[in-house]
């Protein structure tokens, strides 16, 4: 059975443990809603250009002429994997998930005989993407530096795999990160970036028989607006990623200072058993050393 000194230092360290798991909640809940912002503002931004590359691509489907971002090498053996997450922890599962995601993704393609290579951009995913597919490894993009995630740091690592993918490395490019919901669940997300795949909407009424004209043409413009959109892509990935850390450390960290709340209420009763037991044993050794008298 512990000593009271025991039990009193292991409540005051439970004490000191909430105030920090309070504090970190408090800058969570800030950090969220400037991440959620910047998140919930550029999905109308990254659904239209997608829409709008979209009817591109559907004008283009087949053309020996399509961009080769979007017809792709012809072969799909050699598959790359960005796998997004944050530099920190504390954030419950949120990491955990997006690196299961990939980890899951990464073991059906080599059971299927392809080539996985991997790229990681969070410190996170890396460490936990490498204790099983180390040998997968090709670069690691560092975002501790970063304060705030911008389009230019997007657009870096877009042309990184970009520039991969000119020189003929890969031949399908897939990024992992998460979905932003709300504070209590993230999704973890899939989704291909080269070659493009866009899901095609069943438009409604006249808009279905609208018939667009295209100067300079479509491939042309498509040329130009697929790498962007990859760049797109990236940002609006980073930024989900942002918020949904921010989100699931809020949640860990609040569920974490219940928990000391309740250890704290747990160690008290327990200090406050034991010392009635010292003071009773005291008790009883007076009143007998009295009756001895």
């Amino acid at each position: 059975m512990p000593s009271l000194k025991d039990l009193k230092n292991r409540i005051e360290s439970v004490k000191s443990t909430r105030k920090i798991t309070k504090a970190m909640q408090m800058v969570a809940a800030a950090k969220l809603r400037r991440a959620q912002d910047s998140a919930e503002a550029a999905r109308p931004y990254a659904e239209r250009f997608n829409e709008v590359l979209g009817q591109l691509a559907a004008s283009v489907a087949g053309s020996d002429s399509a961009p080769r971002l979007l017809r792709g090498t012809g072969s799909d053996d050699v598959h790359l994997l960005v796998v997004m997450t944050a530099e920190r922890g504390l954030c419950g599962g949120f990491n955990a998930n997006i690196a299961k995601l990939a980890k899951q993704h990464a073991t059906d393609l080599l059971a299927k005989g392809k080539t996985v290579k991997i790229i990681t951009v969070g410190k996170k995913g890396r460490d936990s993407m490498r204790r099983d597919f180390g040998k997968l490894f090709i670069e690691h993009v560092d975002m501790s530096e970063v304060k705030r995630v911008g389009y230019a740091d997007a657009q870096g690592i877009a042309k990184n795999v970009l520039s991969r993918f000119d020189e003929g490395e890969f031949d399908v490019a897939t990024i992992f990160y998460s979905e932003f919901v709300n504070v209590v669940a993230q999704t973890p997300m899939a989704q291909q970036i080269i070659p493009a795949k866009f899901d095609t909407a069943e438009d409604e009424g006249d808009s279905a028989a609208t018939v667009y004209e295209y100067e300079p043409s479509e491939e042309a413009i498509l040329a130009d607006l697929l790498p962007r959109g990859v760049a797109t892509q990236i940002f609006a990935a980073l930024l989900e990623n942002g918020a949904s850390e921010q989100g699931a450390r809020m949640s860990a960290m609040d569920n974490a200072t219940r928990n000391a709340g309740e250890m704290i209420d747990k160690l008290t009763i327990e200090f406050n058993r034991s010392r009635q037991a010292v003071i009773t044993n005291e008790l009883i050794e007076i009143i007998s050393g009295a009756e001895a008298l």
